[in-house]
């Protein structure tokens, strides 16, 4: 299998879902399209029955909608959608630094820090997806840094439906380079435990995600 060595702790139907979720962000498959699951199947070499279980996990995470004797579709969100999801997000993120300000152990900090050095590394080689999934990891640890796990459960399902969004906010190359830099001052301000800074930091970050989301969309209508 193509998949063993890549992770091969991971059940079957969960790395089935994480290529169809890398499918989706990257726009190979896109938002109203209509899944062909034995084109899907024959290209990640897996039979039916893990590919329908990973469908399944995607539709848990607001990625596609499974509808009934109709097959699966990619999730299509409207622009006040991700207006209105952004917005939460945003304040659940803010909220999450400023807690993980005051509760993070040093070795937490230490954890972000090396992911943070890991992401600056494939910013470099401008390796977007790379990039992209440790900048999430990052965020997932400041979000877990909290210790609220209310918070942790909101913040991943909002998360999840916002995943693709996220990741085509930065497919602007001149303001993936902006992301860089609020990375660096949220990191700053989370070692010096400033929590007001780090909650500021985080709202204008999200802020400026649904900025670039709207501007990829202009660039989108226009090469149509």
């Amino acid at each position: 299998s193509e998949y063993s060595s890549e992770t091969p702790e991971l059940p079957l139907a969960q790395q089935v879902a994480a290529r169809i979720r890398d499918m989706i962000i990257q726009d190979q498959l896109v938002p109203g399209e209509w899944i062909r699951e034995q084109a899907i199947a024959d290209k990640l070499s897996v039979s039916r029955t893990p590919l329908r279980e990973a469908l399944k996990m995607l539709e848990l995470e607001g990625l596609i909608q499974l509808l009934p004797n109709r097959g699966a579709v990619v999730t299509e969100l409207t622009v006040e959608e991700v207006k209105e999801k952004l917005e939460v997000l945003a304040v659940l993120e803010s909220l999450a630094g400023k807690l993980a300000c005051q509760k993070a152990t040093d070795l937490e900090l230490a954890e972000i820090r090396a992911l943070h050095y890991e992401m600056l590394a494939c910013f470099s080689r401008e390796n977007r997806l790379e990039y992209f999934k440790l900048n999430q990891r990052i965020h997932f640890a400041i979000v877990a840094a909290s210790g609220n796990k209310t918070l942790i459960e909101t913040h991943a399902r909002i998360n999840a439906q916002l995943y693709r969004v996220r990741f085509q906010s930065n497919l602007q190359n001149k303001l993936w380079g902006t992301a860089v830099e609020e990375h660096e001052e949220m990191l700053s301000a989370l070692e010096e435990r400033n929590s007001e800074a780090l909650g500021v930091c985080l709202l204008n970050h999200l802020g400026q995600t649904f900025f670039k989301f709207s501007k990829n969309l202009e660039v989108m209508e226009k090469s149509r």
